[in-house]
């Protein structure tokens, strides 16, 4: 059969088809539905970081007018049918309660829902809700959460929540032992946010003599959002429609329900009615999930010549009261993917995650990345110790295009990458040599600069269970226009635009003929949603084989009208021609017309209509995308202010379906990591009080503080349709060890190691005055 003309879309700067609704203030979030007779709801939070409950009184709340309802834990918690994620399966064992009944564990722990007839009616009334508390001794730092002598849940001795580990250590004892030089530290990373722009929220409508329920979401992944409901309620799935149109943001904060959407989809049920829920930014920073606060003890040996010999990572993390939804895992990936982009022969790792009486933690953008931190300001410290340039040090033991496939000392598979070519590109877009030669100028004006470099390796798109498979349907309609349906849950990732540029190729229709349906259940095929870097390569299988059967059906309907052999046929701007007759061709229209009006018409085996639908299966359990970050800095060696002076990304996601996109996710989780690097800090004081729960108190990056970044790209195909990889989360795991190895560098003079995150204005400062 005749494929269709190459590629005139993909590949190609094409203008988001998202940004016409969207600048023009004509998007659709959450909190711009609206539904007959709808209620609001607040929920009644915990003031105290860990206490028993011992009563509530909620008769004044019930006598404000205007409130219809005010739900506790006796009302809603036996409401639960089933509680699990699709993503972790039915026993992985993390089933909270949705309202804290007993005990309350972190400040913000949702005790009580108040529904009333608005927002402000609601909020009122939470004020009016009288909760006794008797305080209990609290963990606020995770560090002592095993020795403490708390049990912060029952069944969790030493409130462990769980441990992995990969090779033990006896492993590479023998090669530190006997190994020239070994560096080790200790390396702290702060907690940090996700921050979307738009907070959680989800409008919930019950309705009873259907016994339907329809959730409007601010979600990842809107047919999780139904599973979820549909276990928890005990509802068949044909009875949950969840419709998400715009979200602005998700980052891993919305990929699954948390407690308080389970609250509202409980509580959905007894109100008889549509019940709207939108977070506050203090609710978002008090009680939606942290992210990465964790530390590692890092050990590496080398030869005489910088080669690395071994690795080891001892890393525990906090995962707070409540984590969502599964950080055991994800700690799992901290140590199987530390070895990194580097040639390393033997590596050791343990994890655990512990709890802690602090908001849970859950999935942020890279959730694995302290692997890259702890690995790359490692080897900045021991290139300092060497007597080696850190660049020169990782070009001695990065891997190459021709060592593919390697397999790590973890077990990881790597393939279809090679690291040193984004790094050498890195490095020639910077010039590093002048800007040595700068950096020397400078110190001897009293000005101190640094060039810090970090290297990753990101796996993408992973083949194996839920995340391996992905659908689409796409229906020519009569018009000849074309409409293509995948599950959704873009957040901002351009998903919409990336599947009318491939479906336009696929099928040889012009780009302005095609359209996308998104984010609805009733109508789209499952899809797992937007996570993992896979929303561009999964859309790119599911729409290649989708339209596959269409470019058939197009094929034989055009040969049969076209008096031509099916091999002749060629597909192009909306027309199927004979090869060599410019003047034998037909439109898309006019086939679209024989199969749906005329099936008397239809050529023998040939079924009527011009609509299929098929499913991706991935082709390979993970696609490795790669990429190097440098940066370069100035310090006010007197304030600590840190001001970024130049950063490049060069970075191998395969081919790229839109450069645009492309560079825009890079550029969105590179901010997100200057943010983690120097700014953002989910701090808690010794009590368990959140200490930074506005935008006052929890500092965000802003133009002022990120400077025009600068793309390259390194294009190595990956085994699935188009070769495309994921590029969702490589700027968050490279940016904080670049900036924080900047940071360092420029005040190397001063024998200053940065092993803590954030380097804020006062941490510089201090290491100044006391240098480690």
């Amino acid at each position: 059969m005749t494929e269709t003309a190459a590629a005139r879309y993909a590949g190609a700067r094409v203008q988001r088809v998202e940004d016409g609704r969207l600048v023009t203030g004509h998007g659709t979030f959450v909190d711009d539905i609206a539904r007959p007779g709808m209620l609001h709801a607040c929920f009644v939070r915990s003031p105290i970081a860990r206490a028993r409950v011992t009563h509530v009184d909620v008769s004044q709340a019930l006598e404000l007018p205007g409130v219809h309802a005010v739900f506790l834990a006796g009302d809603l918690n036996p409401d639960v049918k089933e509680q699990w994620y699709t993503s972790l399966g039915r026993d992985a064992g993390l089933a909270w309660p949705p309202l804290a009944s007993d005990e309350v564990r972190f400040v913000g722990d949702p005790v009580a829902l108040v529904v009333a007839e608005d927002r402000y009616l609601a909020e009122d009334a939470t004020e009016l809700v009288e909760v006794d508390y008797e305080p209990l001794p609290a963990i606020a730092d995770y560090r002592e959460a095993q020795t403490a002598g708390v049990q912060i849940h029952e069944g969790y001795p030493g409130n462990i929540a769980g441990q992995a580990s990969g090779p033990p250590p006896e492993t590479v004892e023998d090669a530190f032992a006997s190994a020239p030089h070994v560096v080790e530290e200790t390396v702290y990373q702060q907690g940090y946010a996700a921050v979307p722009l738009e907070t959680r929220g989800l409008v919930v409508e019950w309705t009873a003599g259907s016994r339907e329920m329809t959730i409007w979401a601010a979600t990842q992944a809107p047919h999780e959002v139904r599973a979820f409901c549909s276990r928890l309620l005990g509802l068949p799935e044909h009875s949950v429609r969840v419709i998400m149109r715009d979200t602005g943001g998700g980052f891993g904060q919305k990929v699954v329900p948390q407690r308080e959407e389970m609250c509202v989809m409980l509580a959905a049920r007894r109100v008889g009615g549509a019940l709207k829920w939108i977070e506050d930014r203090r609710e978002n920073l008090m009680a939606a999930g942290q992210a990465r606060h964790e530390h590692g003890t890092v050990r590496m040996a080398f030869d005489d010549e910088g080669a690395i010999l071994a690795v080891r990572l001892d890393h525990v993390q906090d995962v707070g009261a409540y984590p969502t939804p599964g950080p055991v895992k994800t700690a799992g990936a901290v140590g199987m993917f530390f070895p990194g982009p580097y040639r390393v022969p033997r590596g050791a790792w343990s994890t655990t995650s512990v709890f802690s009486n602090t908001s849970g933690r859950t999935a942020y953008r890279g959730p694995w990345q302290f692997e890259s931190v702890a690995r790359e300001v490692l080897l900045d410290i021991a290139a300092r110790r060497l007597g080696i340039d850190a660049i020169e040090l990782r070009r001695r033991n990065l891997l190459r295009g021709d060592e593919m496939p390697f397999t790590n000392p973890s077990g990881m598979p790597y393939d279809h990458m090679s690291p040193l070519e984004t790094f050498e590109q890195a490095l020639a877009m910077l010039d590093h040599e002048a800007f040595r030669h700068e950096q020397r100028r400078a110190r001897e004006a009293g000005r101190y600069l640094g060039v810090g470099v970090s290297a990753y390796v990101e796996p993408t798109t992973t083949g194996m269970g839920y995340y391996g498979t992905e659908g689409a349907t796409i229906r020519i309609e009569p018009s000849g226009k074309v409409n293509v349906y995948v599950a959704g849950g873009s957040t901002g990732n351009s998903i919409e635009t990336t599947v009318v540029q491939l479906t336009a190729d696929a099928l040889g229709v012009d780009i302005e003929d095609v359209a996308t349906i998104q984010g609805d259940t009733a109508v789209t095929p499952f899809g797992a949603g937007t996570g993992g870097s896979r929303s561009g390569s999964m859309t790119a299988g599911a729409v290649a084989e989708t339209a596959r059967v269409l470019r058939e059906k197009l094929v034989a309907l055009a040969a049969h009208r076209l008096e031509a052999a099916e091999g002749d046929i060629e597909l192009a701007h909306g027309r199927a021609r004979v090869r060599g007759t410019p003047s034998a061709a037909v439109g898309y229209a006019e086939l679209a017309e024989l199969a749906y009006f005329r099936p008397e018409a239809l050529p023998p085996g040939i079924s009527a209509g011009l609509e299929a639908s098929a499913r991706y299966k991935a082709r390979s359990p993970l696609l490795w995308a790669n990429a190097t970050h440098v940066c370069t800095c100035e310090v006010d060696v007197t304030t600590g202010e840190v001001t970024l002076l130049r950063y490049i990304v060069s970075e191998d996601a395969g081919p790229m379906i839109n450069p645009n996109v492309v560079e825009g996710q890079i550029a969105g989780g590179t901010v997100q990591g200057i943010g983690g690097a120097l700014l953002e800090h989910l701090a808690h004081d010794e009590d368990g009080n959140p200490l930074a729960t506005t935008f006052m108190d929890y500092l965000l990056p802003t133009t002022t503080d990120v400077p025009t970044i600068e793309y390259g790209h390194v294009e190595i195909p990956g085994p699935g349709p188009g070769g495309y990889k994921g590029v969702g989360e490589g700027g968050a795991i490279g940016a904080p060890p670049a900036v924080i190895n900047a940071v360092a560098d420029a005040l190397s003079p001063f024998g200053v190691r940065i092993t803590r995150l954030p380097a804020s204005p006062a941490a510089i400062v201090s290491l100044l005055e006391s240098p480690n």
